[in-house]
């Protein structure tokens, strides 16, 4: 991997490529990470399940999933506490306000945002975390389900139930509350999947409007971006390293996949105390154009001479003027940010592995 002013930067990683698949875009599919490292734990006995649904996932059809999931959850003869969220913002709130006991699981259903507000909402309650949570998949992008390996409501309770559970690093993310020309005073997140700067929320922000679309509004909103070709200077600070300069992108991940599931960060994993990211420094269009082909084919961006890897434990954000962050695919805040990982706060129901 190329490292500009190796002097002023921390040291870029280095992927292996998996020799074993065929050369696409000038490069193989690099060696992926595990996406667990430590080994999962087994269930214990469910006092109660607090459901929380966002019934506009999923074109609508959170609320049907919810109402299937609780009749298979009391069918295996758990208690099920039900709530419906009636804005965006709700769940976090719902969650905070929960009275849970121990041995209670705060189950999910709808996408990575809806996951993110619900364990936003019980830090809030409980800052040093602990809490376990499962994920019902019901959203339009579902990046943690796909690194789960969760497909249906079926398999989502069966692993809720008898499945077995994992560690969850997140990261105490502080930026300023709203987008740029909104703004409103400061707030606090806890990411478990992604948080993004620069041209992916650009893109993200122009897919929105475009939702009638369906998961392709994703790359045609990352094409407008990428012919807007916007200069973005930053400033990076990467566990008390700094770096300046002009940047296409910052995509900061605990998980592996994001957006439309799209491989953006292969050396990933989600119980190692530590958060990925990629940066995709100053790129001509043709750059950006092949560097996202090349993410787009199995992740083999992390091969090109203008994309840098690292992994940290803490990360800043400042910008000239206000930029737009996307967290965990909700565009909510702006810079500066702030982040801080906090290894193993929660846990997360997975299913057996085979």
């Amino acid at each position: 991997m190329s490292n500009d002013d190796a002097d002023q930067v921390p040291v870029a990683l280095s992927f292996e490529p998996d020799l074993s698949t065929k050369q696409k875009k000038g490069a193989h599919k690099p060696l992926y990470a595990e996406v667990f490292t430590q080994k999962p734990t087994k269930a214990k006995a469910i006092t109660c399940v607090h459901l929380l649904v966002n019934p506009f996932a999923g074109k609508k059809k959170g609320r049907k999933i919810g109402e299937h999931a609780k009749a298979l959850l009391e069918k295996e003869g758990k208690t099920v506490d039900i709530h419906f969220s009636d804005y965006s913002g709700h769940l976090s709130k719902i969650a905070q306000e929960i009275d849970a006991s121990d041995g209670d699981i705060f189950a999910v259903v709808g996408g990575d945002g809806s996951l993110s507000e619900v364990i936003t909402g019980r830090m809030n309650a409980k800052p040093d975390g602990g809490d376990l949570f499962a994920l019902i998949p019901a959203g339009t992008g579902n990046s943690m389900a796909n690194d789960l390996r969760l497909t249906t409501t079926e398999q989502a309770i069966h692993s809720l139930v008898h499945g077995a559970r994992q560690n969850l690093d997140l990261a105490r993310v502080e930026m300023v509350n709203g987008l740029p020309g909104s703004e409103n005073g400061r707030t606090v997140r806890y990411s478990h999947n992604l948080v993004t700067w620069g041209l992916g929320v650009d893109s993200t922000l122009k897919a929105e409007k475009m939702r009638w679309m369906g998961p392709i509004r994703y790359d045609v909103g990352i094409l407008m971006a990428i012919m807007a070709n916007n200069r973005r200077h930053a400033t990076l600070t990467i566990d008390g390293e700094e770096m300046k300069g002009d940047y296409t992108l910052f995509l900061i991940q605990n998980s592996q996949t994001g957006g439309s599931m799209l491989p953006l960060a292969p050396g990933a994993s989600l119980d190692d105390g530590l958060m990925d990211i990629g940066i995709l420094k100053k790129m001509t269009r043709r750059d950006v154009l092949k560097a996202f082909g090349m993410l787009k084919s199995e992740g083999r961006h992390v091969f090109h001479p203008r994309v840098d890897y690292h992994k940290f434990r803490t990360l800043s954000i400042e910008t000239p003027a206000p930029a737009a962050i996307n967290v965990d695919g909700e565009n909510i805040g702006s810079t500066p940010l702030n982040m801080e990982v906090l290894p193993g706060a929660v846990q997360i129901c997975v299913p057996h592995s085979e």
